[in-house]
C-alpha cells in the first residue's frame, strides 16, 4: 500500500555510555514543533512516565473558580490537587517554569490531561488550571493520575522523552539495533480532508488501498479537559458535507487521534474493510457531537467488515465506533477489541429530548477484551436518548472489564427509549450482560448473558413508564447474582427468562429471595423457569444447545453466531484474531484485581 505519513523521519542517533540513545531533531530547534507521540520500529514508543505501571492515587482535591460564566462549567478555574508526597519525588529539583511535565488523571468513564503548573513535593500539592472541572464527574480523592513528559521519567525500555532544545532521548529494548532502527515523529493531525457545504457537498470520492500513519496529538495551553468518547479530537481522516464517499482497504494506524469521522451531513458512504490499530483514541465517528439549529444530519453510512484494535493511547475514553446526532446508520461485521472504553456507542443526548439518533443498526459485530481495568461506567454496546428503530442484534460480546463499577455488555443508558437488543451472545463482563440506567420502551428479548462477574443483569431508576421488557432470555452464572436493583419496583415486563446457577439450584437467589419467594411473592417472571440449559462447552465460549427440550418452554429461539465478526479471506480473518499472548494478559488484570471470579477466568 501506498503510505501517506504525517511523520518525519528521525536519524542520527547516538548511543550514550548510560544506555540510552540521543539524537537531536533540528525541527524542533529551526521552527519551534514539538511532539507528543513518537513511532519506533512500527510501534508506538511511551512517553516518559511515572509510574512506569500502574497509577497513583489523588488524597483529595479543591477548585478556586476565577471566572464562572453561564454554564455548568466555570469558565476559567485551578484545580489544588493533594497527592502523596511519596508519589512526587521524581518531581523534585525540577523547573516548572522551563519543564513541560504532564499528569494523566482517571475519573470515572473520564480522562483530563493537564500540564503542571506548580508543584510542592514535600507537600504533595499539584496546581493545574483551564476550564472548571465538571460537576457531574470531577476529579476527587480517590482518582489516579500518571506523571508523563520529563527526563528522570526515562526509566524503561521502550519510553522516549523531548526535551525543549530539541535533544531526543530514547531508552531501546533490548533486540533494537541503532544501526537498523526507523523512528517517526508525528507533525500532522488529519491527512484527508474532505470538506464541502451544504450548496456544494463533496460528492463520489473513494479512498482505496491507502496506508495511513503518525499523525499527531498535541494538548492545548490548558490541557485536554474530561470528555466522554473523546468526542471532540479530530481525525485523521475528516469530511464534512460529503456523500457517496467510500474508504475501503485502508490502513490506519499509528495516530494521536481518531481514525475516520465522518462528521457535518454526510450521507450515503461506506468505510468498509479497513484495518484501523493502534489510535490515540478511537476508531470512528458518525454524525457531529454539537447539536445546532437547522442542522443538516450524518445519515446512511455503512460501517461494515472492519477491524479496530489498540485503542485508547492518548485518550484512553476513546470509543470503537461512535454515532453522534446520527440516524439510518448501520455497524455490522466488525472486529473491534483491545480498547479502555466503549466498542460501539450510539446516540449523543442524555435524557428525554429529541434526539436525532435513530433507526441505527449494530449487528453481527465481534466486541471483546474491552476496559483493561482502566475506567468505569463502560459497555460494549452503549446507548443514550430517544432511539426509535435502534436494533442491536447477533452481536458476540465478552471480555468486558472495567476499573470500578459499569463493565456491562449491553447498557442503555440515560434516557435510552425505543431500542430492541435481542439475539446477542454477552458473556464475562465484569457487571453483568445488561444495566439500564433509566429509559422508555426497551425491548431485551432471546439473549443469552452468562458469567457476569457481580451480577447478571442491573437497573437502576424507577419511573413511572414501562422502563423496559425483559423477556425470552437465557442467564447462565456460577458466581455473583443474578438480578441487582429495583426489578421488582419498576414497570418492567420480567417474563419467560430461563436461569441457572452452576452452583446449585438452591444457590439461586433473585433480589435475595429464594426462586419459590419470589415467584409467590413478587407478580413478575411470569413464565420463567430455573433449568439448566445444556449448553455444549460455554467456558470455552461454546454457547449451542446440547438440547433444547429447555428453552422452548421459555420461548427462546436459538440463533446462530456463525457469522459473526469480519468476512472474507482467511488472511482478513486471521489478522482480526487478537494475539493468545494479549488475551493472557487481559486475564492476568482480572486475576490481579479480583477475589471472586468466574471459573471462565481460570
Amino acid at each position: 500500500k501506498p503510505v501517506l505519513s504525517g511523520g518525519i523521519a528521525i536519524a542520527g542517533w547516538e548511543a550514550m555510555p548510560n544506555g540510552l540513545w540521543k539524537c537531536t531533531v533540528p525541527e524542533v530547534v529551526h521552527y519551534g514543533v514539538n511532539f507528543e507521540q513518537l513511532y519506533v520500529n512500527g510501534k508506538r514508543a511511551t512517553r516518559a512516565r511515572t509510574p512506569d505501571t500502574g497509577w497513583f492515587h489523588l488524597e483529595g482535591s479543591a477548585e478556586i473558580v476565577h471566572h464562572k460564566g453561564t454554564g455548568r462549567v466555570a469558565d476559567f478555574a485551578s484545580q489544588q490537587l493533594k497527592a502523596k508526597p511519596a508519589d512526587l519525588v521524581s518531581l523534585k529539583g525540577l523547573d516548572f517554569k522551563k519543564e513541560q511535565v504532564s499528569a494523566l488523571f482517571y475519573h470515572k468513564w473520564d480522562n483530563t490531561r493537564k500540564r503542571l503548573d506548580f508543584v510542592q513535593p514535600d507537600s504533595g500539592l499539584i496546581c493545574i488550571q483551564g476550564t472548571g472541572m465538571k460537576p457531574w464527574n470531577p476529579i476527587k480523592k480517590g482518582n489516579r493520575f500518571v506523571l508523563e513528559n520529563y527526563k528522570s521519567a526515562l526509566t524503561v525500555a521502550g519510553e522516549w522523552f523531548l526535551d525543549t532544545t530539541g535533544e531526543l532521548y530514547y531508552m531501546p529494548k533490548p533486540d533494537e539495533k541503532i544501526e537498523t532502527t526507523t523512528c517517526f515523529a508525528p507533525m500532522l493531525p488529519q491527512l484527508v480532508q474532505l470538506k464541502g457545504t451544504a450548496a456544494k457537498p463533496v460528492q463520489g470520492k473513494v479512498l482505496r488501498n491507502l496506508s495511513l500513519a503518525h499523525t499527531a496529538h498535541r494538548m492545548p495551553i490548558h490541557g485536554n479537559e474530561a470528555q466522554q468518547a473523546a468526542a471532540s479530537v479530530d481525525a485523521v481522516v475528516m469530511a464534512d458535507f460529503a456523500e457517496r464517499i467510500v474508504i475501503e482497504d485502508c490502513e490506519i494506524e499509528h495516530t494521536g487521534n481518531y481514525a475516520i469521522w465522518l462528521r457535518e451531513s454526510c450521507s450515503n458512504s461506506i468505510i468498509r474493510h479497513n484495518y484501523l490499530n493502534d489510535l490515540g483514541a478511537g476508531g470512528i465517528k458518525i454524525g457531529d457531537a454539537v447539536q445546532t439549529d437547522n442542522q443538516s444530519f450524518t445519515h446512511d453510512i455503512l460501517v461494515e467488515n472492519n477491524i479496530i484494535t489498540q485503542t485508547g493511547w492518548i485518550y484512553p475514553c476513546g470509543v470503537g465506533v461512535a454515532i453522534f446526532h446520527a440516524y439510518n446508520n448501520k455497524v455490522l461485521h466488525n472486529e473491534i477489541f483491545d480498547l479502555r472504553y466503549s466498542a460501539i456507542s450510539v446516540g449523543w443526548v442524555w435524557g428525554y429530548a429529541s434526539s436525532p439518533a435513530h433507526h441505527n443498526e449494530i449487528a453481527y459485530n465481534h466486541l471483546h477484551h474491552i476496559g483493561w481495568g482502566e475506567l468505569s461506567d463502560m459497555g460494549a454496546v452503549y446507548t443514550l436518548g430517544i432511539s426509535p428503530g435502534t436494533h442491536i442484534h447477533h452481536n458476540v460480546i465478552h471480555d468486558v472489564y472495567s476499573y470500578d463499577y459499569g463493565g456491562w455488555g449491553l447498557y442503555t443508558d440515560e434516557g435510552s427509549t425505543g431500542v430492541v437488543m435481542e439475539n446477542n451472545l454477552v458473556y464475562a463482563c465484569k457487571s453483568g450482560g445488561f444495566h439500564q440506567h433509566y429509559g422508555k420502551d426497551n425491548i431485551i428479548r432471546n439473549n443469552i448473558f452468562a458469567f457476569g462477574h457481580y451480577y447478571q443483569a442491573q437497573f437502576t431508576r424507577v419511573e413511572s413508564h414501562r422502563s423496559l421488557s425483559f423477556t425470552n432470555n437465557i442467564l447462565y452464572m456460577d458466581c455473583g447474582v443474578l438480578l441487582s436493583g429495583a426489578w421488582d419496583k419498576a414497570k418492567i415486563d420480567l417474563e419467560r427468562n430461563c436461569y441457572w446457577d452452576a452452583r446449585g439450584k438452591d444457590s439461586l437467589r433473585v433480589l435475595g429471595k429464594s426462586w419459590d419467594v419470589w415467584k409467590k411473592d413478587v407478580k413478575k417472571d411470569k413464565g420463567s423457569i430455573v433449568a439448566n440449559r445444556y449448553f455444549t462447552d460455554p467456558l470455552n465460549g461454546d454457547f449451542s444447545f446440547k438440547s433444547k427440550r429447555t428453552i422452548r418452554k421459555i420461548g427462546f429461539v436459538p440463533f446462530s453466531t456463525d457469522q459473526v465478526g469480519v468476512y472474507g479471506t482467511a488472511d482478513w480473518k486471521l489478522k482480526a484474531e487478537m494475539p493468545a499472548q494479549v488475551k493472557e494478559a487481559f486475564r492476568q488484570v482480572i486475576l490481579n484485581r479480583e477475589k471472586i471470579y468466574s471459573a471462565y477466568y481460570k
